[in-house]
């Protein structure tokens, strides 16, 4: 008998890490440490929430069915804060809206695939486009990356088939927190189009990259949206998790494609969402280049305290963004670690083997740390803490 797809894609690796915690109480001198998730818990700014609530009470539109692609004025808003932060020429209908950017991935692979497709990923991966490839019927084909954590432009051409639809990347990364380099980023690029297949270039955290000026040229190509689909979310950046605005940057012919999809799927993304979104555009720029120097001073925190596990044995592996990505000295499996943190160190924390083929051995070696909620104070004590358990 056959399986559904649903029934063939593993659970969710942040659904099935909270359920560990069921039943579980946790010293008062030893609160849970919780590195398992790569979002904010702190609520948006409240003139975000101010004008949404406005918005709520005052704005019958806020209320209905919108536009499939999203709201004119944030997709227009959207498209100019890109084209300054990347020095391009990016307009509103090349800009889509999404319900959050899993939403614009999504909708992304139904606009390019058919069933037994491919889609090149680097592993590690982001679990999320992994499971959505398994739910599509199309194989995610492994990048493996180098000690650098970064994918190799060689191996990814020795890669393409005749089934190969794209090539999909996510910088700063999720889980390793490397940011792959400009030239990098144009090699793939140029892999892509020679091939004729989609570059798809998840940039959810690139409110948080650590270098100056534009991260890449991409957009300032002629052309960029015949080959780039760049995707991008609101949540890190706003604190807008819960209320589902991503977006889309790619050529008007190709967001007619996707509406189809995210038409069946939503209708339209959520409306108070994108008004909050068109708010932070406005009004956040400073309150953001703030929050971006307290992730990189958590990002200097991992380098400046790693030292007191290095001498245990781990290895930093990558780091960047919301990530710090690990490799642990032990025998046992990350994934049976993982579980022993918990009850014997009140740490949540995903092991490498859920972001990795399962018949490589390298994930059984490896842990991603999120730190988006856990401040130099808190890292300090997660150092400690794994320094001093033994499994």
């Amino acid at each position: 008998m056959s399986m559904s797809r649903t029934r063939s894609t593993f659970v969710s690796p942040i659904v099935e890490a909270y359920s560990w915690l069921d039943g579980m109480t946790f010293p008062s001198d030893r609160p849970l440490l919780n590195v398992s998730q790569a979002a904010p818990i702190d609520p948006p700014p409240e003139g975000l929430r101010q004008a949404m609530a406005e918005s709520a009470l005052n704005d019958n539109s806020a209320h209905l069915y919108g536009a499939v692609l999203g709201r004119n004025d944030l997709r227009t808003g959207l498209a100019a804060q890109i084209s300054a932060h990347y020095d391009a020429e990016v307009s509103g209908d090349q800009i889509g809206i999404t319900s959050g950017c899993n939403q614009a991935f999504a909708a992304t692979i139904a606009s390019l695939c058919e069933d037994g497709d491919e889609v090149i990923i680097p592993a590690p991966w982001y679990f999320n486009h992994k499971m959505w490839l398994d739910m599509s019927g199309v194989s995610a084909v492994p990048l493996m990356v180098d000690p650098d954590m970064r994918p190799d432009i060689d191996k990814a051409a020795a890669l393409i088939s005749a089934r190969t639809r794209a090539i999909a990347l996510v910088s700063p990364n999720n889980p390793c927190g490397t940011e792959y380099p400009a030239d990098l980023l144009r090699a793939f690029y140029d892999l892509a189009k020679s091939n004729g297949l989609a570059l798809i270039l998840d940039e959810t955290y690139r409110d948080f990259d650590s270098r100056s000026g534009p991260p890449h040229q991409l957009l300032q190509l002629p052309d960029w949206d015949q080959t780039l689909i760049h995707l991008y979310s609101f949540s890190k950046a706003y604190r807008l998790t819960g209320h589902r605005v991503g977006a889309i940057a790619t050529s008007p012919a190709q967001l007619i494609e996707m509406g189809k999809f995210i038409d069946t799927v939503t209708i339209c993304p959520n409306q108070l969402g994108q008004i909050g979104a068109l708010w932070g555009i406005e009004n956040l720029s400073d309150w953001v280049a703030g929050e971006r120097d307290e992730i990189l001073d958590r990002r200097a925190a991992i380098h400046e305290g790693f030292a007191i596990l290095a001498e245990r044995g781990w290895k930093l592996l990558g780091c960047g963004a919301y990530f710090a990505y690990v490799e642990h000295p032990f025998t046992q499996d990350s994934a049976d670690i993982a579980r022993k943190l918990v009850t014997d160190a009140s740490i949540l924390m995903l092991p490498g083997s859920m972001f990795m083929p399962s018949d490589d051995p390298a994930g059984a070696r490896q842990f991603r740390i999120a730190f988006a909620n856990v401040d130099r104070a808190g890292i300090d004590e997660l150092f400690h803490r794994l320094a001093s358990f033994q499994p």
